[in-house]
């Protein structure tokens, strides 16, 4: 059993107790988005027929269908599609951006350059010749969020209303904060951002990276308005159950055209086996209310522990979240090191294992990861991570159980104190 000092555990029963209305708040959320849930399941009158595998083709695969209209009601969307063969978040992106956009298009980000692994999908960065949207003629443009807090609608409106601006097919929304030091936009903010840009140019279609953020408020961005959402299942909407996979939901126009990138033209949702997957995935949707819930229990203990320990964080310990990442900033690469240690240690699954720094795949810069995971790279299960550049923040994620998270939470907290050699 981990042991921790009697200062840490008093630390604890502090934070329980100061976060006790944050606590109640979540749960009236969790309830909230539960019942959307679960009206959904018996609308569309899941059995177990839903859950049986299907190969080949998978033709006539009531599962995936039938799952695939729960996910759009759950979002608020015309049609969505769920499947086990997208790998993680950026190919789920992917399939979006490259079925709405066409050569001579503009992508246009109103939250800035957006998360690392975007960048050589896009052509900022990497080579050219692999397949970028670069590669094929679509062009990019972003315009900075003011002070990391506010969208810059003058700016936003000032490109649509330009010569150039005529060419901007989509409109990019990344709700969370990725790898930077911003604050994570609201459904409500996504919602005023869309119909800025509808206002101006109602063709325009408006995509949000919707990572991190699902059930952590009472709406989703296609309830708002947005084309098409997009995210991973082994993030939120996953409920630590699904084993892989990704959605897209939004507009039936939107949804429609990203089906043939998914698959090709003239196939679209039609085919695509299960083996067998429909049922965690089912039990994902299912969980999710709750597990996020749990996450975001951890990310507000996680919060005022550090902030009680002198370090900044972000969002505040008493602050709402619209996504579930909490940001700590160690000052120093071995306070980053020490507090992904920290997790690692504090997690059911190779706790033993010591992250090291790599130069992952798609980063520009070192990355740390730790992650004790049943899923591997799972970040709605307990998990830290984040580039080795100034000011070495730590972003945290997660927490299946908010006890274990707890435990994960102090494990960081002991981790960095003894790195500090306090």
């Amino acid at each position: 059993m981990i042991e921790f000092s009697k200062e840490l555990l008093a630390l604890a029963d502090e934070a329980e107790a100061a976060l006790a209305s944050e606590f109640d708040y979540i749960k009236k959320i969790s309830y909230e988005n539960t019942a959307r849930v679960m009206a959904a399941f018996a609308e569309h009158r899941v059995d177990a027929a839903c859950f049986a595998p299907t190969t080949g083709y998978g033709y006539d695969d009531r599962g995936r269908d039938v799952l695939d209209r729960i996910f759009a009601d759950v979002m608020g969307a015309e049609a969505a599609f769920v499947r086990h063969n997208i790998v993680n978040g950026t190919h789920a992106l992917t399939i979006g951006l490259f079925g709405l956009l066409r050569p001579g298009d503009i992508l246009f980000s109103l939250t800035g350059k957006p998360y690392d692994t975007l960048e050589e999908v896009i052509g900022i960065s990497g080579e050219r010749g692999n397949g970028s949207l670069a590669d094929y003629g679509v062009t990019y443009r972003d315009v900075e969020m003011i002070d990391g807090k506010t969208l810059d609608f003058e700016g936003i409106g000032a490109f649509l209303r330009s010569e150039e601006g005529a060419r901007v097919k989509v409109c990019f929304l990344q709700r969370s904060k990725g790898y930077l030091n911003r604050r994570t936009l609201t459904v409500d903010e996504i919602g005023e951002a869309t119909h800025f840009v509808k206002s101006i140019r109602p063709d325009v279609f408006v995509v949000v990276d919707n990572c991190y953020g699902e059930f952590t408020e009472t709406r989703e961005p296609p309830a708002v308005g947005v084309d098409l959402a997009i995210g991973s299942l082994i993030k939120n909407p996953g409920g630590g159950m699904a084993e892989t996979g990704g959605y897209l939901a939004g507009s039936a126009r939107a949804v429609e055209l990203c089906s043939y990138r998914l698959t090709c033209p003239g196939i679209g949702l039609e085919v695509g086996a299960t083996l067998g997957q429909n049922k965690h995935m089912f039990r994902g949707i299912f969980y999710a209310p709750h597990t996020v819930a749990e996450a975001l229990k951890t990310a507000h203990f996680a919060a005022y522990v550090f902030e009680k320990l002198g370090f900044a964080v972000e969002p505040a310990p008493t602050e709402h979240r619209s996504d579930i990442i909490q940001t700590v900033i160690t000052g120093s690469a071995e306070g980053l090191c020490a507090f992904c240690r920290g997790i690692q240690a504090g997690s059911p699954v190779d706790a033993y294992v010591t992250p090291e720094p790599w130069a992952m795949p798609g980063y520009r810069d070192q990355v740390i990861m730790a992650a004790g995971t049943f899923v591997q790279g799972a970040s709605i299960e307990l998990s830290a991570d984040g580039p080795l550049r100034p000011p070495y923040t730590a972003f945290f994620q997660g927490g299946l159980t908010f006890e274990s998270g707890r435990i994960g939470v102090l494990s960081a907290a002991a981790e960095v104190l003894r790195s500090c050699g306090k």
